[in-house]
């Protein structure tokens, strides 16, 4: 009876919001897609000067990252999301094209491979972070829990999706071509937003009308460091600053162990890139069972802490497997399950936290957050790695046994952070 009350609620949402639903699941499809397809082109760059290169690139990552923000947040302060939004996909799109012209005419692919895998990174978090302040800005809380482990699967299946185009296309095309794949699937994102912005007129100028009460004229407002400030002086903001930080240090420690790994067990870059693309298609697939079997229903029935605990408890009894037997195939499967209870619970779930805080913070603190947090979090983490690994000189095994307790950290502060967001929704 539950139950059907519970498949019931879902028509009611997905009656009143298809539309809407239809291309926000489109949107976030194009823009894994893309990513999806430059993903493993990444990371076989990423170890091709050895592990302990790493750092070095996490750090150049978070440089750039520092200097972007600023840029970002004029953006969001000057013009409505409905401007901003295609201007940041748009730029995203001419680096595509810029990259593909160096690749395919082979010039200093030494330097522009380290660029590429910097700029993928900041491309990921930016574009992402980017699509769910957008989502819940459109979506009410209760809608959103019903709707976002579905949206979240369209995701997914873009994540299936690109390494699939890697794997059937690279061969016959060239690694450089996928950067144009990849642009025109962005430029199809652009197209989303565009027929959801149509779709919200009526809530967006009511909201823009709200907005000009309080001074903001439809855009953001606020300076360009107001994220920041916003996020010093919430508890709860601070609590998920804490959260991602350790999302950060769990993930450092794991594509680190994963990095040492696949290059010592495939020494040709071309089996590099397709054994990663083979984690990321086996990533997806679980993730996908996960959000549209999994997540909807345990948010619906426990919260979002329900959703959140998951990704925590898995990273536990994985770095627990993994000091006993760090070998490759362990790994694999810990990898694997870790990323996709990220992707499949741990994301909606960790989204949904922002359900319940003003729109200021929607766009520029989440955004500091997915931006200097996460990519602050890889830099400290990375270089914390190297200090364990090549400094004292502890093996994969023992590393992983340090991640344990760190674990269970991070469960508590997730069960903590799911339960408050509770209280703020009454």
């Amino acid at each position: 009876m539950r139950q059907d009350s519970k498949l019931n609620q879902f028509r009611r949402v997905f009656e009143k919001e298809g539309a809407a639903f239809v291309w926000s699941f489109l949107y976030f499809f194009s823009l894994l897609t893309a990513y999806f397809i430059l993903r493993p082109i990444r990371d076989a760059m990423g170890i091709a000067s050895g592990v302990g290169f790493l750092p070095w690139l996490f750090s150049a990552t978070f440089i750039v990252m520092l200097v972007v923000m600023p840029i970002y947040g004029a953006l969001v302060s000057r013009f409505p999301r409905r401007k901003f939004i295609p201007y940041v996909y748009l730029f995203f799109i001419l680096n595509l094209l810029l990259f593909w012209y160096f690749f395919a005419n082979n010039i200093r692919m030494d330097i522009v491979a380290q660029v590429f895998f910097v700029w993928l990174s900041v491309f990921n978090v930016f574009v992402v972070s980017i699509f769910w302040s957008f989502m819940v800005d459109i979506y009410k809380s209760d809608d959103s829990k019903a709707l976002f482990g579905l949206i979240a699967s369209g995701g997914t299946i873009g994540g299936i999706t690109g390494p699939s185009v890697v794997t059937l296309f690279t061969e016959t095309i060239g690694s450089e071509s996928l950067l144009l794949i990849s642009a025109a699937i962005l430029v199809f994102a652009i197209f989303c937003v565009f027929k959801l912005v149509a779709l919200r007129k009526e809530k967006l100028n009511k909201n823009d009308e709200i907005n000009e009460t309080e001074n903001k004229t439809g855009a953001i407002g606020g300076g360009v460091w107001a994220g920041v400030i916003e996020v010093l002086k919430s508890r709860y903001l601070l609590g998920i600053s804490v959260l991602v930080f350790l999302l950060s240090l769990t993930a450092t420690f794991a594509y680190f162990q994963q990095g040492s790994l696949i290059f010592e067990a495939y020494p040709q870059t071309d089996e590099r890139v397709q054994v990663f693309g083979q984690i990321d298609l086996y990533v997806s697939i679980i993730a996908l069972v996960f959000q549209v079997f999994v997540a909807g229903p345990v948010m619906s029935s426990f919260g979002v802490k329900g959703g959140i605990i998951i990704l925590p408890l898995v990273t536990f009894v994985g770095f627990l497997l993994l000091s006993i037997s760090p070998t490759i195939g362990v790994f694999v499967i810990f990898q694997t399950i870790r990323r996709a209870s990220e992707y499949g619970m741990f994301v909606p779930s960790r989204e949904n936290l922002f359900s319940v805080v003003s729109r200021e913070q929607k766009y520029k603190s989440k955004n500091f957050i997915d931006t200097v947090v996460l990519r602050g979090g890889d830099v400290a983490n990375g270089w914390f790695y190297n200090l364990l690994n090549t400094v004292m000189g502890l093996s994969i095994g023992a590393i992983a046994m340090v991640g344990v307790p760190i674990a269970a950290l991070w469960g508590i502060l997730a069960w903590r952070l799911g339960k408050a967001h509770a209280k703020n929704e009454q």
